[in-house]
């Protein structure tokens, strides 16, 4: 039993969330190197012949040197056992990335040191708000131009209305960064400039700041700044408090360099050392606590041939109690019968390794024969209970789309429908209409591409798009309302989603007012539950 629950509390369970360019991808891969999980990082941006990252594994992706699907990434480091869920880091990123945060028990947050927060973060920033979860900063590219340390913080409390704890600070940047100084064991963490990208060596120097000795090491300039920077952090900064990093209320920040390998490996030791073990997760029978023996999990990703020569589906869950066993019936709580999990597997992008065993906090895929929807619980439970459910975000555009050859309706209808379920695009129709043509919403214009690229590659299909301008999706919550009697302006459209909850497609805000104030008993939500 002590084992059972030292598994268990030595989980780690987190989703690595920046903006486009932020280093996110380097960081994840730095990462992976400490726990063992891969021997060399691949090249993000690699060019002609170079080697693709290993955590993005959709053609698509190599192609572009972008993250456009989630992944899981796990490794072991230090006695913990730690699952990465590697966000897609493009802009026009989707659905998926908002679900994958649900998955997670903490978030680490990756900065610009030179552009600060961009709109991307604040994006991701809110969904993880929404759960209040930890979150850990990571300011990165110290050692290329910087934007002043207290700038920086002062930009994270006032844009994401969250606290800032220093770990350590940063001694200069760019040309002249010198490394950092760790705040709680009071040494110098020295950076010194070496000529292979992934070769810097990191020095740990005793520092009793004022020492004459750091003048030679920091030069007097940079010495005399850290001595300021850190009297005043000491006497007018937040105060580190456990509680409220758990609560989401105050980040720890760190400074470092990803690309160059500098200040990860403190970073992931205090990561470790102060983020959550997992989290209870709330459901019908009340929060279900990760140590009950009772195994419980649920889906939150589905991934439709990720192997082309297998044309095979895999559910991600994500375990929340007890302990998952090769081949063990569990109870499907929406499909209301019991199934088999015959094989579990771990990812490591297209890598797959057979899983024996498993436990509350880790994320594993299992095969899907076609019945599992996202949000759908799995449990051993006596008595069977559901998980809260992943709400659907609201999408953000919007397009018209039908197969060129008619003759391929069976192929399109099964395509569009895999990857709905996916939760990559969501579909709506006409009331009471049929498949023949179809609205498409997605969350980042690129899932447009996505969809036509993997409907050609995947189910041999060409698709004819058109955009609609369309900004704005409600889901009506009356259930006995009849949108067909709704006083709606002339550009309102009534269509019904995949599930069959009707909604309402608007070209802008001012129509959503019309709608609510013509229509006194009309409940709109901005996401479907």
């Amino acid at each position: 039993m002590e084992n059972f629950i030292e598994q268990i509390d030595k989980r780690r369970t987190f989703a690595i969330i920046s903006h486009p360019d932020a280093g996110k991808t380097t960081l994840t891969e730095k990462l992976l190197l400490y726990g063992g999980a891969i021997q060399q990082a691949g090249i993000v941006k690699g060019k002609k012949g170079a080697r693709a990252a290993v955590s993005d594994w959709m053609e698509i992706e190599k192609q572009r040197g972008i993250s456009v699907t989630s992944s899981v990434l796990q490794f072991r480091y230090n006695g913990y056992c730690v699952n990465i869920l590697d966000t897609p880091g493009h802009q026009d990123f989707s659905e998926d990335t908002y679900r994958t945060l649900m998955a997670a028990d903490s978030a680490v947050m990756v900065i610009d040191a030179a552009k600060g927060v961009e709109n991307q973060t604040k994006k991701l920033f809110k969904v993880c708000t929404m759960r209040g979860i930890p979150i850990f900063t990571f300011i990165n590219k110290m050692d290329r131009d910087a934007q002043n340390p207290f700038d920086l913080l002062e930009e994270i409390e006032q844009v994401l209305g969250i606290e800032t704890y220093p770990m350590n600070w940063p001694i200069g940047s760019g040309k002249e960064f010198k490394g950092v100084y760790d705040r709680n064991k009071k040494e110098i963490l020295a950076f010194q400039h070496s000529g292979k990208v992934g070769q810097q060596q990191a020095e740990k120097i005793e520092a009793q700041l004022g020492d004459p000795g750091l003048d030679e090491l920091l030069t007097k300039s940079l010495h005399d700044t850290l001595s300021e920077d850190i009297e005043l952090l000491d006497g007018a900064a937040y105060e580190f408090n456990l509680d409220k990093v758990r609560h989401g209320m105050l980040t720890p920040v760190f400074f470092g360099s990803a690309l160059t390998n500098f200040g990860v490996e403190p970073f992931l030791a205090d990561f470790l050392r102060l983020s959550p073990p997992p989290l209870p997760r709330d459901s019908s029978a009340g929060p279900i606590d990760p140590r009950r023996e009772d195994f419980s999990a649920f889906v939150f990703k589905i991934q439709a041939n990720m192997n082309k020569a297998h044309r095979d589906r895999i559910a991600f869950i994500r375990i929340c109690s007890g302990k998952f066993e090769r081949g063990m019936d569990v109870f499907h709580v929406q499909g209301g019968k019991k199934v088999k999990l015959a094989q579990g597997t771990q990812l490591m992008a297209s890598e797959r390794e057979i899983v024996e065993e498993a436990y509350a906090g880790d994320i594993i895929g299992v095969f899907d024969p076609g019945i599992f929807s996202i949000g759908d619980t799995l449990t051993t439970a006596k008595t069977p209970f559901a998980f809260a459910g992943i709400p659907t975000f609201a999408p953000e555009h919007f397009s018209r789309v039908s197969q060129v050859d008619t003759m391929k309706r069976k192929q399109f209808v099964k395509g569009m429908e895999q990857i709905a379920q996916e939760g990559a695009i969501q579909i709506f129709k006409e009331l009471g209409g049929g498949m023949e043509e179809v609205i498409v919403g997605v969350v980042g214009v690129l899932q447009f591409e996505v969809l036509e690229y993997r409907l050609k590659n995947e189910y041999n299909v060409d698709i004819r798009m058109q955009n609609l301008p369309y900004s704005f999706i409600r889901w009506i919550e009356n259930e006995d309302c009849d949108p067909k009697a709704l006083n709606l302006t002339s550009d309102t459209r009534r269509v019904e989603d995949f599930k069959g909850r009707k909604l309402l497609l608007f070209t802008n805000a001012w129509s959503i007012t019309w709608a609510e104030e013509h229509n006194k008993e009309l409940r709109l939500s901005e996401v479907g539950r």
